[in-house]
């Protein structure tokens, strides 16, 4: 601990990613101390998913970027890039060594290798890629663009210094493959500023049209939504492009290069709930889901054990699929309902203060009204839950 100020403060540390695995919450507990410490240092801490860290450090990719590094610092830079830029460092990794699904081997795997390489790329295509910083593994998930001409990409930026407007100067790069990509291509800083957003050079002669019209030039015109929002698209439309093209077109120069990624929220767990003993029937905690099945889903409350929120349990209306409530990566709140530490099952609940409510309604009936026995199918339904979960 004495030696972590002096590097960090020498390094200009100022953001700590921490690996949800094996010892994260030791870790998180040793730079929380070191922050206590020294609040002059500045720092703050993530925890970061660390699925598919170790199958991309042993991979050919990780040694050609870092052939002097060992393994395991292979996988700490990517636990740490993932967290500078998650869709250019996941993108180097196959989706099935993330985790897709607990039924993903049950499936055929040539269908579902073609769904996820697809749903990639159209992630890829949707946020864009700056082919200034740009890996190849990041570009060759761009449409149109092949391995080899993502490898021609940067060997050309590379020799030539960063891009500006040059991209059909690439070796093999040709008007069909340029066609195809240039939508999804991002140049900052470059010649032409709308390089720098989603609208496609076929689409320039538009943007072009509307400064003729209005008299500004684009650099006036970008940002300036008040004034976008005044045009009459249909006054701007074409043979070639209809009215829901030319809406786009505006609503890019509004906030060109705008990144449709919700912001970025990171999980706090408990401080002193660090293992399946230290949980308490009624806790409430933060956790992030998993997995969803099914039955339910899967959250991760930061005791190296994953809760079952069972369907029944996931919200304070009938749910019929637990995907219409949560998705894999949601940040929720959870309430900890049983906990069977011997077989490592923990059940959890996201209804709304369900304790609170059972006190209520205890409130309400009258002293001799009947109780209610425990609902057996309902207890067996969660048992099933967790078997099923457990053989898979």
């Amino acid at each position: 601990m004495a030696a972590g100020p002096c590097r960090t403060g020498r390094h200009g540390v100022d953001l700590i990613s921490i690996g949800n695995g094996t010892g994260s919450r030791e870790t998180d507990q040793l730079v929380g101390e070191l922050m206590r410490k020294h609040p002059e240092l500045k720092i703050s801490k993530v925890i970061t998913s660390e699925a598919g860290a170790s199958v991309y450090s042993a991979s050919a990719l990780a040694a050609r970027e870092f052939p002097d590094l060992d393994v395991s610092l292979r996988g700490a830079v990517s636990i740490a890039r993932r967290l500078q830029d998650p869709l250019a460092e996941l993108v180097k990794i196959t989706p099935k060594s993330i985790g897709v699904g607990q039924y993903q081997h049950d499936v055929n795997q040539g269908r579902l290798a073609r769904s996820l390489d697809a749903t990639v790329e159209d992630c890829v295509n949707a946020v864009g890629v700056d082919v200034n910083t740009a890996s190849v593994s990041l570009l060759q998930q761009v449409s149109g663009l092949s391995a080899t001409v993502s490898r021609n990409i940067i060997d050309y930026r590379d020799s030539n210094g960063a891009f500006r407007s040059q991209l059909q100067q690439v070796p093999r790069l040709g008007d069909k493959t340029y066609q195809l990509a240039a939508g999804f291509l991002r140049i900052t800083q470059g010649d032409n500023p709308l390089d720098a957003s989603a609208v496609h050079p076929e689409a320039y002669p538009v943007v072009e049209k509307i400064l003729e019209d209005t008299g500004k030039s684009i650099r006036d015109l970008i940002g300036q939504s008040q004034f976008l929002r005044k045009l009459d698209p249909a006054r701007y439309t074409t043979e070639t492009f209809g009215l829901p093209t030319v809406v786009d077109i505006l609503q890019e120069l509004e906030k060109p290069g705008r990144d449709p990624r919700p912001e970025f929220h990171s999980i706090q767990y408990k401080e002193g709930v660090e293992q399946i003993s230290d949980l308490e029937v009624g806790m409430s905690l933060s956790g992030v889901v998993t997995n969803v099945a099914n039955f339910g889903a899967f959250v991760d409350i930061g005791v190296h054990q994953d809760g079952l929120v069972h369907i029944s349990q996931l919200a304070d209306r009938f749910v019929r699929d637990p995907r219409d409530v949560v998705k894999t990566g949601d940040l929720v709140r959870v309430k900890v309902l049983e906990v069977d530490a011997q077989r490592k099952r923990i059940s959890l609940s996201m209804k709304n203060s369900p304790a609170e409510k059972t006190t209520e309604q205890s409130r309400k009936r009258p002293n001799n009204a009947v109780r209610r026995q425990p609902d057996k199918q309902a207890a067996s339904a969660m048992a099933n839950a967790f078997a099923k979960a457990a053989k898979s």
